[in-house]
């Protein structure tokens, strides 16, 4: 792993046509993505059969090793893309080409426009290390019109750096649909809380009534509809609320003489 070079620009987040230049700062790099890695679960990378055959072994070694490093669970299937992923519960597919053929282009492109109508996460990686690979790359990328973002190509300088984009791109989506589920979950809980505050104020509306009573016709019944049509039998069976308040509870959803007369507070 002391090979492992990264240290670049992040071209996913920006012009996926424009070039990445190589830096110092390697060693420091990997900290930051070890450190990043291990901040999230880890999840389960599948490959291809097929593209792990047509790589060198060493390749495949460094990719186990490195994903065994950050417990990631390697498994080799005949999927479509060449690698997918799972983090956070969300899937990421990518298409990883390793090395550029400048007079056969087409099969590429070709592959992600079939690839991106089948997984709403869809990344193509590219090796590109030299200057006619990555001008082959600019013309054919708006000879095929491709739609910018749709998948989205992340050019890099070494099939080491490639792999570390896809794992550091596969944990960022995870992060994010875990923080989406976060947020909704938070928003659902203040709903509930909304929810439970407007039914505490309407049953405490009813004479007698204090908040312990409206606590437990809410655990017992859940619902003003419910509470409304239930009789003072079953008030007195599912709650401990005493008969007067039960009954006090009836007549006034059951009683236009008890609900509509004037109330002394």
């Amino acid at each position: 792993m002391a090979n492992f070079k990264s240290g670049y620009a992040d071209p996913v987040l920006e012009n996926p046509c424009s070039k990445v230049t190589k830096s110092s700062g390697i060693f420091a790099s990997m900290c930051q993505l070890i450190c990043f890695i291990k901040a999230v679960s880890a999840g389960v990378c599948m490959m291809n059969t097929t593209w792990r055959d047509q790589q060198h072994p060493s390749f495949i070694s460094f990719i186990s090793s490195f994903l065994a490093a950050n417990s990631f669970r390697l498994n080799f299937v005949p999927i479509s893309p060449d690698f997918i992923f799972n983090c956070g519960g969300l899937s990421v597919a990518f298409i990883f080409v390793t090395k550029w053929d400048c007079g056969n282009v087409g099969t590429i492109f070709s592959r992600a426009k079939k690839l991106k109508a089948q997984f709403a996460h869809l990344y193509v990686t590219l090796n590109l290390p030299t200057r006619d690979q990555n001008d082959s790359f600019l013309c054919s990328y708006f000879k095929y019109e491709m739609q910018l973002g749709r998948p989205t190509f992340v050019p890099v300088q070494d099939i080491e750096m490639g792999f570390e984009k896809i794992v550091k791109i596969a944990h960022s989506c995870g992060v994010s649909k875990q923080q989406e589920v976060k947020s909704k979950l938070k928003a659902e809980r203040n709903q509930s809380v909304q929810e439970l505050e407007n039914f505490i104020r309407v049953v405490t509306s009813i004479p007698g009534i204090d908040n312990h009573d409206a606590n437990a016709l809410n655990q017992a019944i859940g619902s003003i509809e419910g509470i409304a049509k239930a009789s003072k039998e079953y008030i007195l069976e599912t709650t401990d609320l005493s008969a007067d308040k039960a009954e006090t509870i009836v007549r006034f959803f059951r009683d236009s003489k008890f609900y509509l007369c004037p109330k002394i507070i």
